[in-house]
C-alpha cells in the first residue's frame, strides 16, 4: 500500500473557478507541469485560478482546490501512472511511451512525497511565480482531536503566525470577475 492524493469537493466552487473541475474521488497530482509553456504574467480568469490553487485530477484532467491523503494499492498507483502517461503523450506531445511513463512516474512519486500524513488529511496548494520561477506551497489540515470538536470549545476565529512565508497582497477585481462569469 502507498498513499496518494485524491480530489475532494467541499462545495461547488471548483465548477465555477476552474476551466474544468475534477470529479471528487479522482487520484491527483499537483500538475504544475501544465503551465510550463504559459506566460505566467498574462494568465487570467479560470486558467490563472488553476495555476494558483489547482491540483490536476487524473480521471477528467480537471482541477480541484483540495485533495486528501488516501490509501492506494499497487494497481491503483499503476493506473494513475498509466493515465497520466497517456495524458502526457496526447496533450503535451511526450516523444514516446517510455518518456511519458518516466515523467508520469516522477510526478506520481512527487505526489506520494506529499502524503506523509494520516489518511484523510486535507492538502491545499498555493502556486506562484516568483523571480521567474514557479513556487509551490502546500498546507495541510488535520482533523481536530475529539475534545477540540466539541461545540462549546470551538473558537470562532484563530490567528496563526507563519514566519518566512509572506505571500503577496492580492487585490482581486470582484466586479470584473462577476462580469466575465455572465
Amino acid at each position: 500500500m502507498t498513499r496518494l492524493l485524491r480530489t475532494i469537493r467541499l462545495d461547488p466552487s471548483d465548477a465555477v473557478v476552474f476551466p474544468l473541475a475534477a470529479a471528487p474521488g479522482e487520484w491527483a497530482v499537483p500538475g504544475g507541469f501544465c503551465f510550463w509553456d504559459d506566460d505566467l504574467a498574462s494568465l487570467s480568469g479560470k486558467r490563472r485560478q488553476a495555476f494558483r490553487a489547482g491540483f490536476l485530477g487524473l480521471g477528467s484532467f480537471g482541477w480541484s482546490t483540495l485533495v486528501e491523503v488516501a490509501e492506494a494499492d499497487a494497481a491503483q498507483r499503476e493506473a494513475a501512472v498509466a493515465a497520466l502517461a497517456a495524458h502526457l503523450r496526447a496533450t503535451y506531445g511526450a516523444p514516446d511511451e517510455a518518456a511519458a511513463r518516466a515523467a508520469a512516474a516522477e510526478e506520481i512519486a512527487f505526489a506520494e512525497s506529499l502524503c506523509e500524513h494520516p489518511p484523510g488529511t486535507i492538502v491545499a496548494l498555493a502556486r506562484s511565480a516568483e523571480g521567474g520561477e514557479v513556487r509551490e506551497r502546500f498546507r495541510t489540515l488535520h482533523e481536530r482531536p475529539r475534545a477540540a470538536r466539541e461545540y462549546e470549545s470551538m473558537p470562532v476565529f484563530a490567528a496563526i503566525s507563519v514566519e518566512g512565508e509572506e505571500e503577496p497582497v492580492q487585490h482581486p477585481d470582484l466586479a470584473a470577475m462577476a462580469r466575465t462569469r455572465r
